[in-house]
């Protein structure tokens, strides 16, 4: 897994190569610039001498990355023009003295154009570049943008070029990745370590590609640290997959119960319980409503289907129980909520199934959270797993979506350490929080997969691989990157507009064999 760090124990690192090694913050400064171009040359090959770079460079440290970038982009030879908010009485120490070198430099540049910031319209000395960079604004910002710098960026968002971001896109608050105007980047060159906003929210939306780049430091200062937050990498997911003994049988292999599906909605049932069986698991049982079991038994092959009573309402009620209850007490795993409908009766009926039978890993997703959406917290919810989009865990903790992303990451953590729950978060990207309040973000996906069924699809691999490794975390880590990185593979064949939950489904097993693939045949 890859550490996310925060906005301040990045400063924290500064200040230590500073304070306790002796390194100027000028060096810090030059190490970095070199660090920024050094990514740019490799990302962008095709950059050439006609190409017009523009930078805009704010009046902090970034503004001064920003001139230092500029000042080596000219002595290598290219079209160069920078744009400086700030005025030479507005910058102070190190900024101020990159500031002042490409003062004089302009006196002796032809192609390199300087100008000072006065209005949007000195923008346009940028209008025609083929790069601009951004460095503008740093890690301290806070909050959404004010004037000048929400037109400034406004503005340079209409050019049409190749957006580059020092550090972060400006705008983005990396306490909580939310913004309101923000530079729209397409490559993102972030300082010293990975930083949290960056990878969820905003961030995750208007960052492009990141890479790391180097202030001159070691790694010493950052593996002192403590980290919660983790970026998930494929090793990850291979590591959760299940090891298949020889002396494995149907019921070794993982048992599992699906509730799920009803007269409304029956398709998601059959999502979920197959996936639960393509992962790997050896049992798999569909618990349906026994007037419509027809539609469940001829879509199902292995599987099987338990009919319950539902007195010919085609849903779960509290009546149902009594023919699932053997059932759910010899399982290992139950994945409940696709597909079930949120009639009273059904509401009634999960929080019933939650209540007393606690002993089972309980894979809780959309309509089962709907049912335990009132008084949660008097639930034993340890080590249960709930997999809701945002609205949905919104409407669980009582809270707006608008309240819940402006402080995303905080709300997880304080859900399961409140709970004791693992919660996995779906959104573009995903995030899973175990109940110590760790978070790991997904790094796979593409936005093929918003689509009805892919929850479904996720609830039952997630279920399958519990049954099989009896390992919550590692399993949930591994079906989150799984289920993402299936999507991914299908770029390859297909767009983004023809993925579906069925393909996921159907190519499970291509995902597992891509995993095995790039991994054990380097051991």
């Amino acid at each position: 897994m890859i550490p996310l760090y925060s906005a301040e124990q990045v400063r924290e690192a500064d200040n230590y190569a500073i304070k306790r090694l002796g390194i100027p913050g000028i060096v810090l400064m030059e190490n970095a610039s070199r660090s920024i171009i050094s990514a740019i040359m490799e990302r962008f090959p095709e950059l050439g001498y006609f190409d017009h770079i523009g930078i805009v460079c704010g009046k902090g440290n970034n503004g001064g990355d920003g001139f230092a970038v500029a000042r080596h982009l000219i002595n290598m030879g290219f079209n160069v023009s920078v744009v400086s908010i700030g005025k030479e009485k507005d910058l102070k120490g190190d900024a101020l003295i990159n500031f002042r070198i490409l003062k004089k430099m302009q006196r002796e540049r032809a192609k390199f154009k300087f100008k000072e910031y006065g209005s949007v319209k000195d923008l346009n000395l940028l209008k025609d570049c083929t790069f601009i960079i951004d460095a503008i604004l740093g890690t301290g910002a806070k909050g959404e943008l004010r004037e000048p710098y929400s037109s400034i960026v406004k503005k340079l968002n209409s050019f049409n070029a190749i957006k580059i971001s020092i550090d972060l896109p400006t705008g983005l608050d990396l306490h909580n990745s939310t913004a309101g105007e923000i530079f729209e980047s397409d490559f993102t060159i972030t300082l010293a370590e990975f930083k949290t906003g960056l990878f969820y929210g905003k961030g995750y939306k208007f960052a492009g590609e990141i890479v790391k780049g180097s202030i001159g430091i070691g790694p010493e200062i950052f593996d002192e640290m403590e980290v919660d937050t983790y970026l998930i990498e494929p090793e990850d997911a291979f590591i959760g997959m299940p090891v298949k003994e020889p002396d494995i049988y149907k019921y070794s292999a993982g048992k599992v119960l699906v509730i799920a599906g009803s007269g409304k909605l029956p398709g998601a049932a059959i999502l979920t319980t197959k996936s639960a069986m393509k992962i790997g698991a050896g049992a798999v049982y569909l618990a349906f409503p026994e007037s419509i079991k027809s539609v469940s038994q001829q879509k199902l092959e292995s599987e099987i289907t338990i009919p319950y009573n539902d007195d010919k309402k085609e849903i779960l009620s509290s009546v149902s129980l009594k023919d699932i209850h053997n059932k759910l007490n010899s399982v290992d795993v139950a994945a409940i909520g696709p597909g079930l409908g949120r009639a009273p009766e059904t509401v009634e009926a999960v929080r019933k199934i939650v209540k007393h039978h606690s002993q089972i890993k309980l894979v809780l997703d959309a309509d089962a959270i709907f049912a335990l959406s009132e008084n949660y917290k008097d639930l034993p919810l340890k080590n249960q797993i709930f997999t809701p989009h945002h609205k949905e865990f919104a409407g669980l903790i009582g809270i707006t979506v608008d309240e819940l992303e402006k402080d995303l990451l905080n709300y997880g953590r304080k859900f399961v350490k409140e709970t004791g729950a693992y919660l996995v978060l779906k959104g573009a990207p995903t995030i899973i929080f175990n109940p110590d309040g760790e978070c790991f973000i997904n790094s796979a996906g593409n936005p093929g997969m918003a689509k009805f069924g892919m929850g479904d699809v996720l609830s039952g691999m997630i279920a399958g691989l519990i049954a099989q490794t009896k390992n919550i975390e590692n399993s949930v880590i591994t079906g989150v990157y799984l289920h993402s990185l299936i999507a991914d593979l299908l770029l390859e064949e297909e767009t983004e507009y023809s993925i579906n939950a069925e393909t996921i489904l159907e190519n499970i097993p291509e995902g597992i064999k891509f995993l095995r693939n790039s991994f054990v045949q380097e051991t």
